[in-house]
């Protein structure tokens, strides 16, 4: 396995942060060497401005956390996301049509923000909590048709959700390897022990607001 610093986005997602916060995410993740950020689209221009040169990715959210938007919505977050500086973009999936069994449009949607990305990296998160594991495979192999490049877990704003799951990540896992799509655990990632569950079940990102500790944990156990 590789340190866990390269697995980790340092995430900052609340709806009342600061610049300051930010700025703090920012030194946090250059200090620890995370893989990157991950932060909300009003903070992504003033992030880019702040980073120097350096070596993190900056990651933004669209249609973000209810999936609640409609896709003309979602590419002009899209669009001016990557515009103002974002390398990888993470989306809500559609829930209302994946609920309805209308995958036509799950995956019209995902197709359509990833025709927006282009070479950069598009991430549907599946929302676990609200999903049986059939919906879960559902879900991942419509992101996979649609040429996402990774299944994601949790927005992480699910009213008493728990997130990341050992068993939900193995199955998103399962389901999205034979088409080359990654994993990306997220929503209630605290310490050094459920980073490496979730990393073993075959996470290669974590979402967490917690790296810092996990970095601590990951000291503690060598």
């Amino acid at each position: 396995m590789k340190t866990i610093n390269n697995y980790i986005e340092h995430t900052l997602l609340k709806p009342d942060a600061k610049e300051t916060d930010v700025l703090k995410l920012i030194r946090e993740a250059d200090e620890n060497r995370f893989f990157g950020i991950c932060i909300n689209p009003c903070y992504v221009q003033f992030a880019k401005s702040n980073m120097n040169g350096k070596n993190i990715k900056l990651v933004t959210v669209v249609n973000f956390p209810l999936a609640s938007n409609t896709i003309d919505t979602i590419l002009f977050q899209t669009e001016e996301a990557l515009k103002n500086g974002a390398d990888e973009i993470d989306t809500v999936i559609n829930l209302s049509a994946l609920k309805d069994k209308n995958y036509s449009k799950v995956i019209s949607d995902i197709r359509k923000t990833k025709e927006i990305c282009k070479d950069n990296n598009l991430k549907v998160i599946l929302e676990t909590d609200l999903l049986d594991f059939d919906e879960i495979a559902t879900a991942s192999k419509c992101a996979a048709e649609a040429g996402a490049n990774f299944v994601k877990t949790s927005t992480g704003f699910v009213k008493n959700g728990t997130g990341a799951k050992v068993d939900d990540v193995k199955l998103m896992y399962d389901t999205v390897k034979p088409f080359g799509l990654g994993v990306k655990a997220s929503g209630g990632i605290k310490n050094y022990t459920s980073a490496v569950d979730l990393i073993n079940a075959g996470a290669v990102r974590l979402g967490t607001s917690s790296g810092v500790d996990i970095i601590l944990g990951e000291k503690q156990n060598v």
